[in-house]
């Protein structure tokens, strides 16, 4: 097939010589074999342009989507509430004042709710394991503003036998009279880190408290350095004349996390954190 120098595979500027023979051309790398050349891009084809927008509104609706779970919107329906799958709640502010009232030098007054079973439960906890728990006066003290009356009295007599047996006594390093030796700081400590309420009724509660404790002797050269352990109390709560008392409790270790890396403090610097640093009354 013969075809002219001006056919349909170029324009003038890919002529060769005006010889007049019959001659082949190859489509230049950028043009089309049943054209001309390709021109050069001027624009933006509408397909393309098409895409670059859909991309952009999507991007567009996935930031709207994610911006929407911090905007304090919630996905739950209008009148419904989220459920919560935990029985265990952040403590939270309720809006009842907290308690002020006294009894043995421990909080009462506690109110007539899941809350109020599980600060009374919290604070009769830090009770139970403070020092002064090791004194006689003073133990009878804390049994009576906890336990209930109807349990008091056996209560009384069992940890008279647990904290004046001078076996006992002498394994933890106090004296016979419950006293730190000369130079020694005494600490027992509860601290709780959270409650759950297990059961709860009209008069009744069950509520476990997981906490940590401090014990041990601070001081120069002690046998009993002050250590940490973690245990879980679950009490029997039974509202009693207006406040909530304890009718029982079981105790078990843990859960307790991984020690940190953190060095252990001085004789010195303990003493003084458990003189200078008090206690908590827990409610919510």
């Amino acid at each position: 097939m013969s075809l002219s120098d001006d056919g349909g595979y170029g324009g003038d500027g890919h002529r060769g010589p005006e010889t007049g023979q019959t001659r082949t051309r190859l489509p230049d790398s950028d043009g089309d074999i049943y054209g001309s050349g390709r021109r050069p891009r001027a624009g933006m084809s509408s397909r393309n342009l098409v895409t670059i927008v859909g991309v952009i509104v999507l991007l567009l609706a996935a930031i709207a989507f994610a911006n929407r779970g911090g905007s304090g919107n919630s996905e739950t329906p209008s009148g419904d509430s989220p459920k919560d799958t935990d029985q265990s709640q952040p403590t939270a502010p309720t809006g009842t004042k907290p308690v002020t009232g006294k009894n043995g030098g421990i909080a009462s007054g506690f109110a007539k709710t899941e809350q109020g079973a599980q600060s009374a439960a919290a604070n009769y906890a830090v009770a139970l394991s403070s020092g002064g728990m090791y004194k006689s006066a003073q133990r009878d003290a804390i049994v009576d503003a906890v336990y209930t009356s109807s349990v008091a009295a056996g209560r009384k007599e069992s940890l008279r036998k647990i904290y004046t047996d001078p076996k006992f006594l002498s394994k933890i390093g106090l004296k016979a009279d419950g006293n730190a030796p000369g130079g020694m700081t005494f600490v027992s400590r509860a601290n709780p880190v959270g409650t759950k309420v297990e059961k709860f009724g009209d008069t009744t509660a069950t509520v476990a408290v997981w906490y940590s404790t401090l014990f041990g002797l601070a001081g120069q050269g002690s046998q009993n350095p002050v250590a940490e352990s973690w245990y879980t109390s679950t009490m029997q709560m039974q509202w009693v004349n207006g406040d909530w008392k304890v009718a029982g409790f079981t105790q078990k270790a843990g859960p307790a996390p991984i020690g940190g890396d953190q060095p252990a403090a001085t004789a010195k610097d303990m003493s003084q954190a458990v003189q200078g640093f008090g206690g908590f009354t827990y409610a919510r």
